[in-house]
């Protein structure tokens, strides 16, 4: 398999879920990197209303999740996911996680139980989105779990696709080269992102028609 560039991923099946999402949703304009991220407002776990135009001045990661995908429970179980949130929030920078599943649909959740997968995973975002009628997930084009996204201090985005370069839900996810960690480590240093865009893998976003 060619890790690098995800050129040739091949579909399989975990515990009834796509190893590929290709679906998604028509939007007017698909996020680019370099152009300004697609503007959102939505409700967190805690009812809190969360914009990304309030964050602008900051550093921002969007993470898609479904805690019953297991190429999510891969680095949530090897607590990697925890660690990642944990160095780069400590540095200021705002980590979201979405969570777009549908009532019925694996990896659902309201604000109640999205907290208590956030504590009892010692999880360490800024804030959990509940996007349950998929506006934030077709904005961006979400097509998996996890799907990541980096959005500049001005607004841009500097990296979107997958989270490493092991496309498969088994492995020790920190021995793996992690997309994020260089783009956000490139981006504080003010330096280009070295690989900008990647093939996002894991379970598909259940859209709603």
């Amino acid at each position: 398999m060619n890790r690098r560039g995800f050129a040739s991923i091949s579909l399989a099946t975990a515990a009834g879920l796509l190893l590929l999402a290709g679906g998604g949703s028509s939007v007017n304009a698909d996020p680019r990197v370099g152009q300004p991220a697609p503007n959102f407002t939505a409700t967190d776990s805690n009812g809190k209303k969360v914009s990304l135009g309030d964050q602008r001045g900051k550093t921002v990661v969007l993470e898609w999740t479904n805690d019953g995908c297991p190429y999510v429970r891969k680095h949530y179980n090897a607590k990697a996911m925890q660690a990642l949130q944990k160095k780069w929030t400590a540095q200021g920078v705002v980590w979201l996680s979405v969570i777009s599943s549908p009532p019925g649909e694996q990896g659902y959740a309201d604000g109640k139980l999205a907290n208590r997968l956030t504590e009892e995973r010692g999880a360490s975002p800024t804030a959990v989105l509940l996007d349950p009628g998929q506006q934030v997930a077709r904005a961006y084009r979400a097509t998996a779990t996890p799907h990541m996204f980096v959005i500049t201090a001005k607004g841009s985005v500097a990296y979107m696709g997958a989270i490493d370069d092991n496309p498969s839900y088994s492995g020790d996810p920190r021995k793996a080269k992690n997309f994020v960690d260089r783009a956000l480590t490139e981006v504080k240093t003010g330096k280009p992102v070295s690989n900008p865009s990647t093939r996002a893998y894991g379970c598909a976003v259940k859209y709603t028609s």
